[in-house]
């Protein structure tokens, strides 16, 4: 029987890619009518890349992305407060894969085109699981059922598979908002030579970022802080709102808002998950954001994601049990995953601060920061699989 994995995002296709490379027989059931794209950029650690490339995406993923060689911080009014430059680690040890910056659109085009398309069932939305005495049956909402040997959800941060097995376990609210899009990038934003750097500005109003994802194009991303979730007075914000709470930051901001058609904003509130207890139930895995969504603030959501589906890959070549592959799988990635959330938790409460004392503080030590202590973090992302 096939591996039923639950979800056609990101990670739901990179593990069915990943498996079914190495033999293993899966179906993916998303909900949606069509697996098409939500979001809009992402940036790929080059451990990630290289696997990627070993799958035989190397061309497609040159293709479709721009090199990032590292972030950059600056104040609101453009000033540099911390430049963490991962290139020459990345030339040392992922060599010749770059960190890449894409739209998240190109990368699930790229994973969806490498699948058979018959193992791919759309328009299922996911109800519940039962088990039976040799694997597990999903019931989707409308009237089908599948059986399988064993079942991956990757059905995200609102998993129906995770509100089933751990009912109390529910997405906490970090404190602010975002807004992204991806726009043509205006005259004079990028130069002309890459690698590229992935610039934010930590500013007393709010937070932004920007970097190149290829063809001309610019993903960026705002933050701002919000006592509560789906707050009503962010609901009708649009690009000029934003400009006007962005008023007096460096040019390239209201350059990339005034840039911005109202019909390519996004707007999410952010959102984690509080570390579960475990990953790994009998025949049933959780797995992405369904086990660990992060906040962005290290760029790790797809990530870890995509670290998860060759984690899970190499765990069934160790074994071809399901229930063994999936505790090995849970054992390598649980202290992982949420080391990351913590650690992303925490730049998210610096980057968001508002007391101008505070503010002014976490600068001078933003630039006082040793390079010893960007690499120690470096290190830390690419980390292993």
């Amino acid at each position: 029987m096939a591996l039923l994995i639950i979800g056609g995002g990101i990670g739901g296709l990179a593990t069915a890619l990943a498996l079914h490379r190495q033999g293993v027989a899966v179906r993916v059931y998303e909900a949606a009518p069509a697996i098409g794209a939500v979001g809009a950029g992402l940036v790929l650690g080059a451990n990630v890349v290289r696997e990627l490339a070993a799958l035989g995406l190397a061309d497609e993923l040159q293709a479709a992305g721009v090199p990032v060689s590292g972030l950059q911080l600056a104040d609101e009014a453009g000033r540099p407060l911390l430049t963490v430059n991962s290139g020459a680690y990345v030339r040392r040890h992922f060599r010749p894969h770059p960190n890449l910056a894409l739209r998240h659109a190109r990368l699930q085009a790229i994973l969806l085109a490498q699948l058979p398309p018959e193992i791919i069932r759309t328009n299922h939305v996911f109800k519940c699981f039962t088990l039976t005495s040799g694997g597990v049956t999903a019931h989707f909402a409308n009237g089908q059922t599948a059986n399988g040997a064993a079942l991956v959800a990757a059905d995200g941060l609102h998993s129906a598979v995770r509100a089933q097995l751990l009912p109390a376990a529910r997405p906490r609210y970090a404190g602010y908002t975002c807004w992204r899009a991806v726009v043509s990038a205006p005259a004079g934003l990028l130069p002309a030579q890459g690698p590229h750097l992935f610039r934010e500005t930590w500013g007393r109003t709010g937070r932004f970022g920007y970097v190149p994802v290829g063809r001309g194009q610019v993903y960026w991303f705002c933050c701002l802080n919000a006592p509560q979730p789906a707050d009503s007075a962010f609901a009708a914000y649009g690009p000029a709102d934003l400009a006007r709470r962005f008023a007096d930051y460096h040019a390239a901001v209201p350059a990339l808002l005034a840039a911005t058609p109202p019909e390519a904003l996004l707007w999410h509130d952010i959102t984690d998950m509080p570390p579960l207890p475990r990953f790994a139930f009998g025949r049933v895995l959780l797995l992405g954001d369904a086990a660990h969504a992060t906040t962005p603030n290290l760029g790790q959501g797809a990530g870890q994601a995509l670290e998860d589906a060759f984690a899970l890959a190499a765990a069934f070549r160790q074994s071809p049990h399901p229930t063994v592959a999936f505790r090995t799988f849970e054992q390598q990635r649980r202290a992982r995953t949420q080391a990351i959330g913590r650690r992303s938790a925490l730049v998210g409460r610096l980057a968001q601060l508002e007391n101008p004392a505070l503010v002014a503080v976490r600068n001078r030590l933003l630039q006082a920061t040793p390079d010893f202590v960007t690499d120690m973090q470096t290190r830390f992302i690419y980390g292993r699989l």
